[in-house]
């Protein structure tokens, strides 16, 4: 992996994890030679963060960080990362709910 992707990934994990403090997420990294926090982890694959709801763990979504993410800068991607989990986080709700 490039120094310069290596860096952009560390940041993307750095940010995530500061901008997601929420007790009910559950956040595992499958990030090969940056975070590796999932025992499932695809280290052949696409890098990307799985995101479970606490009030359903058996609802999870992958937020893959494909090469089109990866062109944004770690700070966008990180908004980007962190609004697909709030929307995940509101389609479950809605479930819920009805």
């Amino acid at each position: 992996m490039k120094t310069e992707l290596k860096a952009k990934l560390e940041k993307i994990v750095e940010l995530v994890n500061n901008l997601m403090v929420d007790p009910d997420i559950d956040l595992e990294y499958c990030i090969p030679e940056v975070a590796t926090t999932s025992d499932s982890c695809d280290v052949s694959g696409v890098p990307y963060i799985s995101v479970r709801y606490s009030e359903n763990k058996y609802v999870e979504r992958k937020i893959r960080l494909t090469d089109t993410y990866l062109k944004n800068s770690a700070e966008e991607v990180a908004k980007l990362v962190t609004f697909s989990i709030e929307q995940f986080k509101e389609e479950l709700d809605s479930v819920q709910m009805s």
